[in-house]
């Protein structure tokens, strides 16, 4: 009998990085699933033309903040299917999905168990209301910054670990762990969260505690502290974006990280292929007296997001923090344009064997600050975030493997979508049906042209959409089709995790 399929895509070039399968031939989904790859023969209710095409896996982006319509749809045209808040997370988790739930989501999504909100609950008295944003939660608590500097005595500690172990047992998809918003926080703590991960089965996504290129306490000690409590506690260490925190260590700590899996212990990196971060006005390395010292950075490198102002100095960054703790801003700390040494740091963190891409995509911010929740595509004009939410796999498709030839395109590809897939899939069994072209497994898939992938957004216009995605399908669904957004398709789903 000749089956009827949902979609057939024909005669593109389909790669699965798993498998490493890459050949000309076709695709056919049914009821959300891949159901043949080769020749397919029979009907479809649609027939796409995907000859000279890429048909790929979805790409699985880690660690992105924007978790909203908004940022799906940007994420869209950015090759991205499922888009996970891992860095930071959220608290209460079971409150986090069911907001989600409420929301037209184009692309699936999922959060770790904030620990930095468990330690602003116990320490700082924060309210865990799921209906605040992740992000407006980070800049929350900047009138007592105890939570950030001291110490959590025992009594503390088993509270923290109680909020995050309620989050595990809410399906968090591991512990986001941005020490470096908390480097008050000491090794006992460090290592019973630790402890939670390992015995949970799940990872820690960790900020790094230190953003220093001098010692004490410099990006070089954090890595060792990371590593140390990978070996011994045989937690899950995933190393956020390598490329940002190392600042001009990037070469040193890829040396470490290098050796520490060479032994075996369970450490992974992740990398964004920008030379600017992005994060909340109130973090305390800004406020720190010795920050241009201690990072070799100026202040002028650092501005406000919604109005670009650039600060001058200690004094300047103190005064918008007081006047808005949740404003969000960007530090330019490597000028990969014109300074090669830049370039090739960034390259080492991009390139990491084995590492993954991910973006740290901002939320989209109002002209006044406070977070886009709105419907409106194109995105409003007003809008502004990082080009990093617009464009950080097309960027780095277009950029390492089309342009400069840093590595093959099953490289790049596996570095989008099997390899953040092997960090969480141990204790998400869903994802072992994702970031993979294989019959069976789910019809997340974005299909590419090449030579015209590319991003496009800039950092006074971040939201440009990409260019070269023609089709996304996340679960069977189109969302984009013909390289245009569809904007009535919602069919996004949570990824959680499953503790063993």
């Amino acid at each position: 009998m000749i089956e009827a399929y949902d979609v057939i895509l024909r005669g593109g070039r389909v790669m699965d990085p798993e498998t490493g399968f890459d050949r000309e031939c076709d695709v056919a989904i049914a009821k959300g699933l891949i159901v043949k790859i080769g020749i397919v023969e029979g009907g479809a209710g649609q027939e796409i033309d995907a000859r000279g095409l890429i048909v790929a896996p979805g790409f699985i982006d880690l660690h992105a903040h924007g978790q909203s319509v908004a940022a799906d749809r940007m994420q869209a045209f950015d090759g991205v299917t499922t888009t996970l808040e891992l860095e930071v997370g959220a608290l209460p988790v079971a409150g986090w999905y069911d907001r989600q739930a409420g929301i037209p989501r184009a692309l699936n999504y999922g959060t770790a168990a904030a620990w930095i909100f468990a330690r602003k609950a116990v320490m700082g008295g924060l309210d865990l209301d799921p209906d605040i944003h992740p992000i407006d939660q980070m800049g929350a608590g900047a009138d007592d910054m105890r939570w950030s500097t001291e110490a959590a005595d025992a009594v503390q500690t088993r509270a923290i670990v109680a909020h995050v172990r309620q989050g595990l047992d809410e399906g968090a998809i591991g512990i986001g762990l941005p020490n470096g918003y908390a480097p008050g926080a000491g090794v006992k703590e460090m290592s019973d969260i630790c402890d939670l991960a390992f015995e949970y089965g799940t990872p820690t996504y960790t900020h790094i505690a230190y953003l220093s290129n001098i010692d004490p306490q410099s990006s070089v000690d954090s890595y060792v502290r990371l590593i140390g409590l990978a070996g011994a506690t045989g937690a899950h260490m995933h190393i956020c974006h390598l490329n940002s925190t190392s600042l001009m260590d990037i070469e040193r700590v890829t040396e470490l990280v290098s050796k520490a899996q060479e032994q075996g212990l369970p450490v992974t990196t992740e990398a964004y292929p920008y030379g600017a971060g992005a994060t909340v006005v109130s973090a305390g390395f800004f406020i720190d007296p010795d920050f241009t010292k201690r990072t070799g950075s100026a202040y002028s490198n650092v501005e406000l997001i919604h109005n670009h102002h650039r600060f001058v100095d200690r004094e300047d960054v103190v005064r918008a923090r007081d006047a808005s703790p949740t404003d969000l801003v960007m530090w330019h700390f490597l000028d990969v344009e014109v300074n090669d040494e830049h370039r090739r740091l960034l390259d080492l963190s991009v390139t990491y064997p084995g590492g993954s891409i991910a973006s740290d995509a901002m939320p989209w911010i109002n002209e006044d600050g406070s977070i886009y929740e709105g419907l409106d595509w194109p995105l409003p004009d007003g809008l502004s975030a990082h080009p990093r939410s617009s464009g950080t796999f097309t960027r780095f498709l277009r950029d390492y493997v089309r342009d400069r030839a840093v590595m093959t395109l099953m490289e790049g590809v596996a570095k989008c979508t099997i390899l953040p897939a092997r960090v969480i899939e141990g204790c998400v069994p869903q994802i072992r049906k994702k970031a993979r072209v294989q019959e069976g497994c789910d019809a997340d898939l974005v299909v590419f042209d090449l030579e015209t992938l590319t991003d496009k957004a800039e950092f006074t216009a971040m939201n440009r959409a990409s260019e070269g995605v023609r089709y996304l399908f996340v679960n069977g669904v189109a969302v984009i089709a013909e390289g245009a957004l569809d904007t009535a398709a919602s069919p996004g789903r949570p990824i959680r995790c499953q503790p063993t």
